[in-house]
């Protein structure tokens, strides 16, 4: 009899443990949200849970990421907008000076405002990221991106043409910057001749060369220039070569390319102090035949706007510019401003395209943390209600199991009798 009640009360304890803890285990469920409380209760669940949540952590990371970019592609955005519109300014004021009626004080004026605006373009391109590194100078940015070097007299470039850049997504990495190199540098000058001034023979006693109509001469340009390293040192010199008329007829000229007539030839008579139009420029020479004035056609280079503001206001402050010299600095200076704006705006677009790149890769992102956060909960975060529910239940258990063996403890032998 009392091995049967020690047994009857030992069963109900541990009924009533059993109870307690599994109250306890779904207490702890409803307030962790975890559906398993060890790695043994769901092993694989865990295990592929963990992925999941390595992928949510890595993807808040991309977050962050997104967020610098950003951050530094809008900083870039409104500094290129600001030198453009400086740039822009420029422009109207080369077109302005190019009013026939204006003096050199009125001339000054206008390089004093260019000069502002260099200032202006210069501290723009020479802007610092929120770490204190400039962000136009490549992967030197340590380095300042433009610096005046006061032995050549002209503006440098500081940096490299390195490209920094973010990864926003798996496999997916957008450029944070432009280097000043691309923006700048690859800027192309005006097509010209090298000198103005051509090469004499003795016969003739002036000979000036200047470029027009820029389109034709361009073109022109394009067609003869030859770049080959290897080439003559003459193989861009142009020469007009005056021969004498035969029998009362006419002199007469011919335009050659080192030595070569043309194809077609070009010829027409010469009369001394007569200006000659040919491929957009004016060609006028004084003298008699025979003769021969060379000039040679300049190679295709590269200016950056700092450089070619320099040019325009040097030219604006000469007194001493001849008429033609003059306009030939407005023209310089108009191309290579329109031709800086261009590259600018340029850069402005592929800026464009790698923000809505970054605003696409953002909602892929968006869309991939909801997908992994739902499939992580599925494997190990349990249902609110239903865990309430499983509280609840085990609740009821236990406190049924204590009242009956609160009922059994009380009973006897006598209470049946």
């Amino acid at each position: 009899m009392r091995l049967s009640n020690n047994l009857m009360y030992q069963g109900n304890i541990n009924k009533i443990l059993e109870n307690q803890q599994n109250v306890a285990n779904a207490q702890e469920r409803a307030n962790t949200g975890k559906k398993y409380l060890t790695t043994s209760e769901g092993p694989a669940a865990i295990s592929q849970g963990m992925l999941y949540t390595n992928k949510i952590e890595t993807n808040v990371q991309y977050s962050k990421n997104i967020s610098q970019l950003n951050g530094r592609l809008d900083t870039e955005e409104t500094i290129l907008k600001s030198i453009n519109l400086n740039i822009q300014s420029a422009e109207s004021l080369t077109i302005q000076a190019g009013n026939g009626s204006y003096d050199a004080s009125t001339k000054q004026g206008i390089a004093g405002e260019l000069r502002e605006l260099q200032k202006a373009i210069l501290s723009l391109v020479n802007t610092r990221a929120e770490d204190g590194k400039f962000i136009f100078s490549g992967y030197q940015d340590s380095s300042q991106t433009y610096a005046y070097d006061s032995t050549n007299n002209e503006y440098v470039y500081g940096g490299d043409q390195g490209q920094h850049k973010i990864s926003i997504a798996e496999g997916v990495d957008i450029k944070s910057s432009d280097n000043g190199f691309d923006i700048f540098e690859k800027v192309d000058a005006r097509l010209n001749v090298v000198s103005n001034d051509g090469t004499l023979t003795p016969s003739l006693t002036k000979g000036t060369v200047y470029v027009d109509k820029q389109s034709e001469f361009d073109d022109f340009h394009k067609d003869y220039y030859n770049p080959d390293p290897a080439a003559t040192v003459t193989a861009n010199t142009i020469n007009v070569v005056i021969t004498a008329g035969v029998a009362g007829a006419p002199d007469q000229y011919e335009i050659m390319q080192d030595g070569l007539p043309l194809v077609p030839a070009v010829v027409g008579e010469y009369t001394d102090g007569e200006t000659i139009e040919f491929a957009g420029m004016k060609l006028s020479m004084e003298g008699s035949a025979p003769g021969q004035m060379d000039f040679e056609l300049e190679k295709p280079k590269k200016e950056n706007v700092l450089n070619t503001l320099e040019s325009l206001i040097n030219g604006l402050n000469d007194p001493l510019l001849s008429e033609e010299d003059y306009q030939q600095v407005l023209a310089t200076g108009l191309i290579q401003l329109k031709s800086a704006s261009e590259q600018v705006v340029f850069t402005q677009a592929s800026l464009g395209g790698r923000m809505k790149a970054v605003s696409q890769i953002t909602d892929s992102n968006s869309g991939l943390d909801i997908n992994n956060k739902a499939s992580r909960s599925d494997l190990i975060e349990i249902d609110t209600a239903a865990a309430i529910s499983d509280l609840g239940k085990q609740e009821v258990a236990l406190q049924v199991s204590q009242a009956t063996f609160g009922r059994l403890a009380n009973l006897s032998l006598f209470d049946y009798l």
